[in-house]
């Protein structure tokens, strides 16, 4: 077996996944990143709101599972459950249960969660700055569509 450079290694993994072939494992990952639960629940995980007394604020931190459901109105117990699992297996996330009475369990993200929410941020602002625009475009679709 020949030994392969790390160029070439590098060059084989991007040929390896590339989202436009149909057998390709990235576009399960990107199905899930996706989902509008998936941007909402990395944005509450790295807001920069107010942290529990005794930490410091300035950048991601940690939320219990009560605090992500209360920030993202709309959303089913299972579906939220489903979805911080799912970020879980894939790294995005990490959960950590401390041993209190009740039972604390908090949700962080991970160095990799960090690197797609500063992605999912700038998306989610765009589509806050321009939903007036889109609402006008529909609006004019509509109206000439019959």
């Amino acid at each position: 077996m020949a030994t392969r450079t790390a160029a070439q290694k590098r060059a084989r993994e991007k040929a390896d996944y590339d989202a436009f072939l149909a057998q390709c494992p990235s576009r399960q990952l990107l199905d899930r990143i996706s989902d509008k639960w998936v941007a909402l629940i990395l944005s509450a995980l790295g807001s920069d709101g107010p942290h529990p007394v005794g930490e410091s604020g300035g950048g991601p931190r940690a939320m219990r599972y009560s605090e992500l459901s209360r920030r993202l109105a709309g959303v089913s117990q299972k579906m939220l459950t489903q979805t911080l699992r799912s970020l879980e297996r894939d790294g995005l996330i990490t959960r950590t249960v401390t041993p209190t009475v009740p039972v604390t369990v908090t949700y962080e993200l991970t160095g990799l969660g960090i690197s797609l929410h500063h992605l999912m941020r700038g998306v989610k602002a765009w589509a806050e700055d321009h939903m007036s625009e889109v609402l006008a475009n529909r609006e004019e679709y509509d109206t000439r569509a019959v």
